[in-house]
């Protein structure tokens, strides 16, 4: 189980992954030595990856959509395989209730978003599909991103 430390230390990098570790020091009350004794731990653990998080407007891709697939059980593997390894593809997550994928996509517009669908449609068997277009980003990758909420989200740590 991980303790109320753990969770502080974790939320101060969810919360801003390049704080120096004295900064995080002082923050969090934690010697500097048991911060990075905890993140030698972590990148092993908790956590899997090290992102930047970006604005893709700014960078020219001004159509992000959530998609919604069904495929043929045949064609399933074959498909999750092809939006795993696709371009405009950002996240990918296998979900349920009448759907198999959820892909969240970045193009550069909507005519990009258009033939990426015309595509996957005809290579493989898509029994329904709905498309959402994100107009703008609210709450992004916060849980857990605020020291101060620690005992909120996980009362049970000790």
């Amino acid at each position: 189980m991980v303790n109320k430390r753990d969770l502080v230390l974790l939320s101060h990098l969810r919360k801003n992954s390049r704080m120096g570790l004295t900064a995080m020091s002082k923050s969090a009350r934690v010697p500097i030595s048991t911060i990075y004794d905890r993140l030698k731990i972590y990148a092993g653990t908790f956590i899997v990856r090290n992102t930047a998080l970006l604005d893709f407007s700014k960078l020219g891709f001004h159509t992000r959509a959530t998609i919604l697939m069904r495929s043929d059980p045949k064609s399933r593997d074959a498909l999750r395989d092809y939006l795993s390894k696709a371009l405009p593809v950002n996240s990918l997550f296998k979900i349920n209730n009448g759907f198999d994928f959820c892909a969240d996509c970045v193009f550069r517009d909507l005519h990009d978003l258009e033939d990426f669908m015309d595509k996957t449609e005809r290579q493989f068997d898509i029994k329904s599909k709905q498309v959402f277009f994100v107009i703008d980003d609210i709450k992004r990758e916060a849980f857990l991103s605020d020291p101060l909420l620690v005992d909120v989200v996980a009362p049970g740590s000790s």
